[in-house]
């Protein structure tokens, strides 16, 4: 091969895989955003209610302490679950934290409208506002517990996660239903497969938050997911559950 092409090819190579990093990353550089936030009052500082999301009990799922419910616009019908978020409290000498220091929290529930209220005064989670309802433990982090609610910004940040992924199994003989939780990079789960020994690869529909369905008999076969994040990156975990798998196991998986 000519050097002058080889060259030519080596650099085509290197710029698609600049591309694709930064297409992978490009929500690491957003700028900040305005909204506001307010708290749950939870007896554990926590929100460890099953929520919007799907994820039955936050601390087993690794998101309790550091959570919050997105309102309608943020949670776009389920598909930010996962999603994690940057958020600091500007602009309010009394009730921020000294510095404006910041948080990280998961998406893991819906903040629903409430249109009998105004959106200044108790309809904070109403269309087209942009509010976080954030987990007591959050918030005591970026401004003081005595405040009704206080201005913010946040951006998109990548999910640091422990281990690999989790999938959960639940359904019937001819409805079979996995959720997916810890899920790394993005947060965000865009599309799924799954792929049993006596099928090809079966795309999933979104039942609600992260909890994906089809309508086939996987019983008695081992199952490997394809699972797609939202800046398109695709991983694949191959036979993660085994032949003999039950409804309500949770099995492992790699990690973005």
């Amino acid at each position: 091969m000519p050097l002058f092409l080889m060259c030519v090819l080596q650099s085509t190579l290197l710029y698609l895989i600049l591309l694709h990093s930064c297409n992978i990353d490009a929500y690491m550089d957003e700028e900040w955003k305005k909204a506001t936030a307010t708290y749950t009052n939870d007896t554990e500082g926590s929100l460890i209610t099953e929520g919007a999301c799907g994820y039955g009990d936050l601390h087993k799922a690794s998101y309790g302490k550091y959570s919050a419910g997105l309102s309608t616009i943020l949670f776009s019908r389920g598909s930010a679950c996962g999603a994690c978020y940057e958020i600091r409290c500007v602009d309010h000498i009394l009730w921020c934290m000294l510095g404006s220091p910041s948080v990280v929290v998961t998406a893991t529930d819906f903040c629903p409208p409430n249109y009998g209220l105004s959106e200044d005064y108790g309809g904070w989670c109403n269309f087209p506002r942009e509010h976080f309802e954030m987990s007591q433990v959050a918030f005591s982090e970026i401004a003081k517990r005595k405040a009704d609610i206080v201005p913010i910004q946040y951006r998109r940040v990548k999910c640091q996660k422990s281990g690999g992924m989790k999938f959960t199994m639940s359904g019937s003989s001819h409805f079979y239903q996995v959720l997916i939780t810890n899920v790394g990079m993005d947060g965000e789960v865009a599309a799924v497969k799954v792929k049993g020994s006596r099928t090809g690869w079966i795309p999933m529909a979104r039942n609600w938050g992260q909890n994906w369905h089809c309508n086939v008999n996987l019983q008695n076969q081992p199952l490997s997911f394809e699972v797609t994040i939202s800046s398109g990156r695709t991983l694949t975990s191959y036979n993660v559950a085994p032949p003999n798998w039950q409804f309500g196991q949770t099995f492992e998986g790699k990690q973005f």
